[in-house]
């Protein structure tokens, strides 16, 4: 599904990977631990193609990320993304949010998603309107209504409870049972033995 091959990468002379090599399957729950400052960010974000690596490959189902001619549409249609930031416009209803990411959804199918997730009664109303664990689940929502290949979460319960916490590490493994693959950076280990594997990033090393 994805291997990462000898990726480094610098932020100016600081060094924050050093030649990591990782190979994710499809279907996968992955979760990618560390410390403040370890580099599981940088990891995340560059195996989801927002960074670039200073040195190294990525190879996604077979394509190599450098010879993606057009890296918007490549994310529209295999990537899905969840922050610790729900990052929902709040002058938008919950579904207004959720076909941001995808102009052609239906009502009837933004209704079928928020139904598994526990929230259709919520489809009219407003962010403000919601709980952290709601607008969480909005986010899901948002990231997952084009049925991406794989959703990437960074510090996806960073802003909720333990008790929403471990619900949304719960829906977003119910996902990888329909062969959605998901890697998710937490700080939460206790969270992160739900998933399938774990990988620990410690000095830019796993």
């Amino acid at each position: 599904m994805i291997v990462a091959k000898n990726i480094t990468h610098y932020y100016e002379n600081d060094i924050a990977l050093k030649n990591l090599n990782i190979t994710i399957n499809k279907g996968e729950f992955v979760a990618i631990v560390g410390a403040s400052g370890s580099g599981k960010s940088t990891l995340l974000s560059i195996l989801s193609t927002l960074l670039k690596p200073t040195k190294g490959e990525i190879i996604f189902d077979g394509t190599n990320y450098n010879n993606i001619k057009n890296i918007d549409k490549f994310r529209a249609t295999n990537i899905g993304f969840i922050f610790q930031f729900h990052y929902l416009i709040n002058y938008l209803t919950v579904e207004q949010n959720i076909k941001l990411a995808s102009s052609k959804s239906t009502t009837k199918q933004i209704v079928k998603l928020l139904e598994k997730l526990d929230i259709k009664e919520l489809i009219t109303k407003y962010p403000n309107e919601l709980s952290g664990g709601q607008r969480q689940r909005v986010a899901i929502a948002r990231a997952v209504i084009n049925n991406p290949k794989v959703i990437f979460a960074d510090e996806p319960t960073g802003n909720l409870d333990s008790k929403n916490s471990l619900n949304v590490f719960k829906l977003l493994k119910k996902l990888t049972k329909k062969g959605t693959t998901i890697i998710v950076a937490t700080h939460e280990t206790d969270l992160a033995k739900l998933c399938d594997k774990i990988y620990e990033v410690k000095d830019g090393q796993l």
